[in-house]
């Protein structure tokens, strides 16, 4: 299937999805919301891959969110004098864009981002919902939203804070200012940065060819319940976590898991089931 805003390929269990809209920055379009959201739900719910990297094309990862999408709801709004109406523009605006990377969060599959250049906007609300992050030298992160009047509303807030200290996140928020690469690393964004995309990409790839060697659903555990403890007291997700296994525990793939090891071999692992109904 053909889309505007991505390039698709799944390859060895690995799915890659490409932001490919490098003349206009991958800057968001309205196109972008659907569309992501569809490529990752239709991946995780038939099965096609075991991990997900998410990557972009161009010198800018991404501009963030198309802001003439918005011009007109923006301009209806000052005409209004019914408050009732901002939060039916948020309720249909809004909310469907958090659901689209809610989609990257809530996928049984881990997603990994791969991050080059500026990463403005909602891009840094892209990568946050992703598993785990990735950049290359040039590249930086800015909650750019302060520059345009907006409070960042599609879910960089929420996540970011599990990564970077309080007081770090409101300097970002209240000046809007780049942060480099290397301290995205040193403050616990990023995982790892490389010199150049080349790099960065047979490294990100090599990293999600040894998360697709593993059982996909001990990765689909981990993964949940890593989410779960994060929002979630200690108690909470000991008992959450006993309940998983007891219910979700395959035997005979923790078997194959020390067999194929003692062997020296790939394991033979069964897919995540699809989703039904």
């Amino acid at each position: 299937m053909g889309y505007k805003c991505f390039e698709v390929s799944i390859a060895d269990n690995i799915a890659h999805i490409v932001m490919s809209r490098p003349k206009k920055r991958n800057a968001m379009s309205p196109e972008f919301w659907k569309e992501l959201p569809e490529i990752v739900r239709d991946i995780d719910d038939n099965a096609k891959a075991r991990v997900i990297v998410i990557s972009s094309t161009g010198p800018v990862f991404s501009a963030g969110i198309d802001v003439a999408m918005f011009s007109q709801d923006i301009g209806a709004i000052s005409d209004k004098n019914d408050p009732a109406y901002g939060a039916h523009f948020y309720n249909n605006s809004v909310t469907p864009l958090q659901d689209s990377f809610n989609a990257l969060e809530q996928c049984r599959i881990p997603v990994i981002a791969a991050i080059q250049g500026g990463c403005y906007g909602g891009g840094v609300d892209l990568i946050t919902a992703c598993d785990m992050r990735y950049g290359t030298d040039d590249s930086f992160i800015t909650i750019y939203e302060i520059n345009v009047g907006m409070t960042a509303d599609v879910g960089t807030f929420p996540r970011i804070l599990n990564h970077m200290p309080e007081g770090v996140v409101r300097e970002l928020a209240y000046t809007g200012r780049k942060m480099p690469a290397e301290e995205c690393k040193s403050r616990g964004l990023y995982n790892e940065v490389y010199k150049d995309q080349e790099t960065m990409m047979t490294k990100v790839m090599a990293l999600a060819a040894d998360i697709a060697s593993k059982p996909p659903l001990a990765v689909y555990g981990c993964k949940r319940i890593i989410t779960y403890s994060r929002d979630h007291s200690t108690a909470d997700t000991l008992d959450n976590i006993a309940v998983w296994n007891m219910s979700m525990l395959i035997p005979s793939e923790m078997m194959e898991s020390m067999v194929s090891a003692k062997q020296k071999r790939p394991g033979k692992f069964k897919d995540l089931p699809k989703k039904t109904g």
